[in-house]
């Protein structure tokens, strides 16, 4: 093979992966934003939980700009505190663990849209006005929310 065609190669997957890893990322720089969360008790098994059971942690100033995007953009179908509704699941769920659904996942699920395959809730629509920054708090928020209910 061609060592130009190979660096070419290289370069285009280092570029892909890259672009990944960076939106995969909490980035720092997110507006403050007063704290509307209250310290919640309840059971901290991994499975879906009512809203006021689940475990609401002090979150971090980009969670807590992440949670008032997930309410503005996430929680009509997803719920207060992300425990699901009749219109989406919950995502404090083990289904939605880093391991099984990526940050990048999350993110392409909300500019993108997803094909149903564990709920039946059927297809996501893509999120409406849906910014890469808007993603990176709201994942941010997600991620400390199911370390707090026991989804690791």
């Amino acid at each position: 093979m061609d060592k130009k065609v190979l660096i070419a190669g290289a370069v285009a997957i280092a570029a892909v992966a890259g672009g990944i890893f960076y939106l995969a990322m909490p980035q720092e720089g997110a507006p403050p934003v007063p704290v509307t969360s209250a310290m919640h008790s309840g059971a901290d098994t991994a499975a879906a939980k009512a809203a006021d059971e689940v475990i609401v942690p002090e979150l971090s100033q980009l969670a807590r700009s992440g949670e008032v995007a997930f309410n503005e953009n996430c929680s009509a179908c997803h719920g207060k505190n992300a425990a699901g509704t009749e219109n989406g699941p919950p995502l404090i769920h083990n289904l939605y663990r880093p391991g099984h659904h990526s940050d990048a996942a999350i993110f392409g699920a909300a500019m993108n849209g997803v094909t149903a395959h564990h709920w039946r809730f059927g297809n996501m629509p893509p999120v409406e006005g849906i910014t890469e920054a808007k993603l990176r708090w709201i994942v941010a928020y997600l991620r400390e929310m199911q370390v707090a209910n026991g989804v690791k």
